[in-house]
């Protein structure tokens, strides 16, 4: 297995593929009794590409599709806020049925509340993309030293994984990381073949990748490798992922890195939280955190973010899964899915730093 390699230079240091959607966020509120919500510009691939751009300040740039109509310009707006540059497939929107921006309704709970969340994906424009959409050749020409996408992205449609492909191989031919969230989610494969097809196209998506991010159960039920009765059990414990991690590297020696949070959910207020990391057969783990939640919507792409960074940046991987660590622990005490922290601020949690008021 050879080492990571990460380029320098060029127009972009990050470079996502996948859906944008907005997220109305009724808070504190039941959504069956809400009379209000907070709107948000989301999509877990698009996020860490927001969080990189905002808190550490990388050029970074989103592939997607984009539909002309108000929602669609809502969305590009928050895009262009976050400093994240835009490649778009445009769809027009007929007035009544779409295209559309997907739309995902959520509350967050409290104490013994569990949070909710569930969509509305009819006639999703990002679903519609299909390979050819993009010229990847020009995009790539410019300078792209890190891809990323993952499971959420891929379980859209038959046609989503074939981007994927494309852009995969694109990125390798430019000397370009690959990286690939998991990012399980049962309703949405459900729609195209289920648990089987999605091991089918995921297995297919990860032999072309070179950092994989997810939990013991996104990899079970993702790629088949590990005990489902055990799958998301294990809480802080590590141990049960470290055994995992053979695994995956015996069926995919192209993986270099693979990393995924730990958290142990006491109430939906408070959470304990850290992180693991493999890379060449060591691994790390982060510090323990106790997290009093606001959000928990966009925690773990947080954290990819801070890894990412620090392995960007060419830092350590014991630096750089504490800055992931302590990225994602931000990110929870913010409304909404992206960051609205700053280096300094991740910078001093992943050193040690408490929450004592800065003067």
């Amino acid at each position: 297995m050879s080492d990571l390699v990460i380029k320098s230079g060029g127009d972009f240091d990050f470079l996502s593929v996948g859906a944008l959607v907005i997220r109305l966020d009724t808070e504190l509120i039941p959504f069956r009794k809400a009379s209000h919500a907070a709107i948000h510009v989301s999509g877990a691939e698009y996020n860490v590409a927001a969080n990189l751009s905002d808190c550490f300040k990388l050029r970074t740039a989103v592939v997607s599709a984009m539909v002309d109509y108000p929602v669609g310009d809502l969305v590009a707006e928050r895009v262009r806020a976050m400093g994240v540059s835009s490649f778009y497939k445009h769809f027009d929107h007929d007035g009544v049925a779409g295209p559309n921006i997907a739309t995902v309704y959520s509350d967050r709970g409290i104490g013994v509340r569990a949070p909710a969340v569930f969509y509305n994906r009819a006639n999703e424009a990002a679903a519609m993309l299909k390979a050819g959409d993009f010229d990847w050749t020009s995009i790539f020409n410019r300078g792209v030293r890190w891809l990323h996408s993952g499971g959420l992205f891929a379980a859209l449609s038959e046609t989503t994984p074939e981007v994927l492909l494309e852009a995969m191989a694109a990125a390798h031919s430019a000397g370009a990381v690959v990286s690939f969230d998991l990012n399980y989610r049962a309703k949405l494969w459900a729609a195209h073949g289920g648990a089987k097809r999605a091991q089918e196209i995921t297995k297919e998506l990860v032999r072309n990748v070179d950092v994989l991010v997810g939990n013991e159960e996104d990899v079970q039920l993702s790629l088949g490798i590990g005990d489902a009765e055990g799958a998301g059990n294990s809480a802080l414990d590590a141990n049960a992922f470290m055994k995992m991690i053979d695994k995956v590297a015996g069926h995919y020696p192209n993986v270099k890195v693979v990393a995924t949070t730990l958290r142990e959910v006491q109430s939906a207020s408070r959470h304990r939280w850290s992180a693991v990391a493999w890379q060449s057969g060591e691994f790390w783990q982060a510090p323990v955190a106790e997290l009093d939640v606001l959000d928990r919507v966009g925690g773990g792409d947080g954290f990819a973010s801070g890894l990412f960074y620090g392995m960007l940046a060419g830092l350590p991987m014991e630096e750089s899964i504490r800055l992931g660590f302590a990225h994602g622990a931000l990110l929870t005490t913010f409304p909404g899915d992206t960051t609205m922290a700053t280096l300094s601020q991740v910078k001093a949690l992943a050193g040690g730093g408490s929450a004592r008021i800065q003067r």
